[in-house]
């Protein structure tokens, strides 16, 4: 079974995280949601309380695929703000293993490095400082997928971007039958 951490701080975008784990757990992912913020319930920047699993001290994600970070801020800036998630991305990078990140998150991934030499999208504006260093090209698509990357633009694009990493760690054909099983306005008129 296919292990994704996502790591949730106070102040994170809800619905980025909540539809990319409901999807990840509709193809049978087993998915952790981890807190940064030192206690099991974080509350999203518009007020909505998410219980998760573990706190960030108590994981271990030698085993995880993925490490997932949802955009939103204060977030995102309560993200870069603990220790342990630099050391975290830092390893699962070092290890070959997927990152995943969308709006504002993609920011706190580049600005450590791992965007060298790869194409990556993410809210506009969050490209500052990143586009074009050490070979990084920002797209601005909707979702971007790299060697060992996804990435996505914002709440409009959570669904595509779920659906790309339930693609990557399960295949094409899992991905297009929960597309149609949600009804994804793509599939409505075939």
């Amino acid at each position: 079974m296919k292990r994704v951490s996502a790591l949730l701080a106070q102040g994170l975008e809800e619905v980025e995280c909540l539809m990319v784990v409901d999807l990840l757990r509709r193809a049978e992912v087993q998915v952790t949601l981890v807190s940064v913020s030192g206690e099991r319930v974080v509350t999203g920047s518009h007020g909505i309380a998410i219980v998760t699993d573990r706190l960030i001290e108590e994981m271990d994600f030698s085993a995880e695929d993925v490490i997932f970070l949802p955009g939103g801020m204060p977030g995102v800036s309560n993200l870069v703000r603990h220790a342990l998630v630099a050391q975290t991305l830092k390893a699962q990078a070092e290890q070959g293993k997927e990152l995943a990140a969308i709006c504002a998150a993609p920011s706190i991934l580049g600005k450590m490095g791992l965007f060298a030499n790869k194409r990556f999208t993410c809210y506009p504006g969050w490209e500052k400082g990143i586009d074009g260093i050490n070979g990084a090209e920002w797209t601005g698509a909707a979702v971007e997928q790299s060697e060992g990357l996804t990435t996505g633009r914002g709440l409009g694009t959570a669904t595509d971007f779920g659906l790309a990493l339930v693609a990557k760690l399960c295949g094409s054909e899992t991905a297009e039958k929960i597309k149609r099983g949600i009804q994804h306005l793509d599939t409505l008129y075939d």
